[in-house]
């Protein structure tokens, strides 16, 4: 019963004209970055941040929610049409989705996409619903030992999940740890590698380095990279299955639901893993192994119902521990904290509308999802036409504009030029930046906790190990860093994320 008068509260919440205006706008924005390759939903919510400092918190989180999941379902769209993924987690999805297409299915494969989406987001939304409130419960016996271990599992699981070189994604986190330092000392004020200037005083803005690394640096890859997209479906027909197409598609979504919705609470790249581990165990399962890489619509439904369940779980460990699960999360922990609200297991208790209403606005989301999908297909291929160097410079000068929005203050906006560039020379050397936001973030959290657990044992460090918990989160933590490093290991990681180049 309880259940029942949460979700009550945050269908109340969810379903005002304002809100559900929002959760469109930003379920269709969503849409259009998956669509179009190379843009995405970390740099669009980074830009996007400084618009919704104006809005109240549930409108704010409910419409940057609804640009992560609308992304998932966007990035199939291309995979299947021009084989190229909006998203990485549609990357498998172009396996067989772009095969269909080739032979005339485009209209079923992008129709099993949208409903094995809705099917996955909807579960996952519940299940979101259902374990969230005892793990605010559990969270709130944790103490600053506690904390700081769990935020030091989070990161070293983000870097054995991030594809590419343990040591470099190990070298961002601590570079955003580095920038996260910047400012004013939690305790004592003290002003630190502020370089005299007044305005990192308060610490660098968190818009300006998201928008710098992530959207920026995206836009001088993408330039650098621009080729032609060629469309080779020019006219989709058929956007419905047979009772045939049903019958081979059900036990694929259910399975991939399941594998989502665990994976997606995984922090660094849970939405990408499930998605190739659907496609792994679809091809697994299946009688006739040859279909595959050849049109299967298992090798669409299962890996399209993961990610998105994962898109949807992932906002577990954010809402109830606030801790975020990969760079998408951590601009969401941005967007909270720009609305003066601390995330974390009170949340739930303090802010229960809010908690329950983005909840809420993802069941809507997802039907929005499905009804914007499929009518709109024409559309969606049009835009694929639409050159990068036409797009970008209006994108950056709407960045710019909001950012500078936020304080009036022209400094934040030389510093996403700066992180830009900063960003675009870390993306040629082969680092990924997303562990660097993620360290970033985190830090401040880090040292604080880090601070409060030395100052109650009184500078005894042997408290991290005597207590259980705490204990337990490091040993799993030095766990994913030693199977990552494994030569076994390294081997699948490059095999799974090689798409991703």
């Amino acid at each position: 019963m309880e259940l029942l008068s949460n979700l009550a509260l945050g269908f109340e919440t969810a379903f005002t004209v304002t809100n559900i205006f929002w959760c469109f706008i930003g379920v269709l924005l969503g849409t259009l970055v998956g669509v179009l390759p190379g843009i995405g939903p970390t740099a669009t919510i980074a830009m996007l941040l400084p618009i919704t400092f104006t809005f109240s918190p549930v409108t704010a989180l409910i419409m940057l929610s609804g640009i992560y999941y609308g992304a998932q379902y966007g990035g199939s769209t291309t995979a299947i049409l021009i084989n190229l993924p909006g998203e990485s987690s549609s990357a498998v999805t172009a396996i067989d989705g772009y095969q269909m297409a080739r032979k005339g299915h485009a209209g079923k494969a992008l129709a099993t996409a949208a409903l094995g989406s809705f099917f996955a987001g909807s579960v996952a939304t519940l299940l979101l619903a259902v374990a969230a409130p005892p793990l605010s419960r559990v969270a709130l016996q944790f103490g600053a030992p506690e904390y700081f271990a769990l935020i030091v599992l989070g990161l070293l699981v983000s870097i054995s999940l991030a594809h590419g070189s343990v040591i470099k994604a190990l070298a961002m986190i601590f570079l955003g740890l580095l920038l996260g330092t910047v400012g004013q000392d939690i305790y004592t004020g003290t002003p630190r590698f502020t370089l005299g200037q007044l305005e990192l005083y308060q610490g660098i803005n968190f818009v300006s380095i998201a928008v710098g690394v992530f959207g920026v640096a995206e836009i001088f890859r993408n330039l650098e990279n621009e080729t032609t997209r060629e469309v080779g479906v020019k006219k989709v027909s058929g956007l419905w299955l047979t009772k045939d197409d049903f019958k081979r598609i059900a036990a694929p979504v259910v399975r991939g639901t399941v594998l989502g919705s665990i994976l997606g609470v995984l922090p660094g790249g849970g939405h990408v893993l499930s998605s190739f581990a659907s496609y792994s165990l679809e091809k697994n399962l299946a009688k006739n192994k040859s279909e595959f890489g050849h049109g299967a619509i298992q090798g669409v439904a299962g890996p399209e119902s993961a990610n998105n369940a994962a898109a949807q779980t992932s906002f577990i460990p954010l809402l109830t521990l606030g801790i975020p699960a990969h760079p998408v999360m951590a601009l969401i922990v941005g967007a909270f904290i720009l609305q003066g609200i601390t995330p974390g297991p009170n949340v739930i208790n303090t802010q229960p509308a809010l908690f329950w209403g983005i909840i809420a606005s993802m069941w809507i989301g997802n039907v929005l999802l499905v009804i914007l999908n499929l009518p709109l297909i024409g559309l969606w291929v049009k835009m694929l036409t639409i050159p990068y160097r036409v797009l970008f410079p209006a994108i950056v000068l709407f960045a710019a504009i909001g950012c500078y929005s936020i304080n009036n203050n022209p400094f934040d906006v030389y510093a996403i030029g700066v992180f830009g560039l900063l960003g675009y020379v870390l993306i040629r050397l082969g680092c990924e930046p997303a562990p660097l936001l993620l360290g970033f973030v985190l830090g401040p959290l880090l040292e604080e906790h880090l601070r409060r657990a030395m100052i109650i044992s009184r500078g005894n460090a042997m408290v991290f190990l005597e207590r259980p918990i705490s204990a337990t989160l490091l040993a799993l933590g030095l766990a994913a860093v030693i199977v990552a490093l494994l030569p076994s290991i390294r081997a699948k990681r490059k095999e799974v994320f090689v798409e991703d180049d």
